[in-house]
């Protein structure tokens, strides 16, 4: 399994600084999650519910095992299609991105912010303990900036 946690430098905060403000602080923590052995057909279902892009694979343990996206939903319906297969068959584990790269909680917003911008993701889950606590995602990112406008960013 390939997951990969990026802690970002940690400067020391000067209190009440922007250099305090932790993507734990911003991040989400009721999230809609996904099985390895649900029909890729249910989290299509879900996405477009919730409005959401995608979510972080779980296994019983609520450890991380993987992702799942729009993007990972649209290849499997050109496959089957493709191959004549009925999506109901097809399950999340196939179509998961397994090597998720996650990121510390305690990291600052704004090293983040840099970290969306050199990925191409849209979220990152943050794991502590080996079990999944929360996600952040550029929105989350982006509301946190709105909060910390009148301040002085370093």
């Amino acid at each position: 399994m390939g997951i990969k946690s990026f802690m970002g430098r940690r400067a020391k905060p000067t209190k009440g600084s922007s250099e305090n403000i932790k993507v734990s602080d911003y991040m989400s923590k009721n999230l809609t999650t996904f099985r390895a052995d649900q029909s890729v057909l249910e989290v299509m279902e879900t996405l477009i519910k919730k409005k959401i892009s995608g979510g972080p694979v779980v296994n019983d343990k609520y450890e991380l095992v993987g992702i799942i996206s729009e993007g990972d939903c649209m290849k499997q319906i050109s496959e089957s299609r493709y191959y004549n297969q009925p999506m109901e068959d097809i399950k999340v584990e196939q179509h998961m991105a397994k090597n998720v790269e996650t990121i510390d909680g305690n990291m600052n917003v704004f090293d983040a912010a840099n970290k969306f911008l050199t990925s191409k993701h849209r979220r990152f889950p943050i794991v502590e303990h080996g079990k999944l606590v929360g996600q952040i995602s550029q929105k989350d990112v982006l509301i946190a900036a709105l909060k910390l406008k009148g301040q002085t960013w370093k």
